[in-house]
């Protein structure tokens, strides 16, 4: 349906596609990520986020964690026709091609 590319430490949408959502106010996602982050920190849980997702009635959304950036992809999927396990394969194979210069 929609996704974007984010960076968290700006909450900055760096490019969108798709329709359905508004991805500049999605983009909001960056407090979920951050607060994760701060949830981590506080329990002294090590390691990174690889991905977040919410299941809503009739969508997944997916936030998923560029490593070695202050990024995420974020995806918005019609949850009657994705394949939840090939949208994260993907979302991790994109991943590892993105750099900001």
């Amino acid at each position: 349906m929609a996704a974007a590319l984010v960076d968290y430490e700006s909450g900055m949408a760096l490019g969108t596609m798709g329709s359905g959502v508004n991805l500049d106010v999605a983009a909001g996602n960056t407090e979920v990520v951050r607060t994760k982050l701060r949830t981590m920190k506080s329990l002294g849980i090590d390691g990174e986020i690889e991905d977040i997702l919410i299941t809503l009635q009739n969508q997944y959304h997916i936030i998923y964690m560029v490593p070695g950036q202050t990024l995420f992809l974020y995806l918005v999927l019609a949850k009657d026709k994705a394949n939840l396990a090939m949208a994260r394969y993907k979302l991790k194979a994109l991943g590892k091609d993105i750099t900001i210069a």
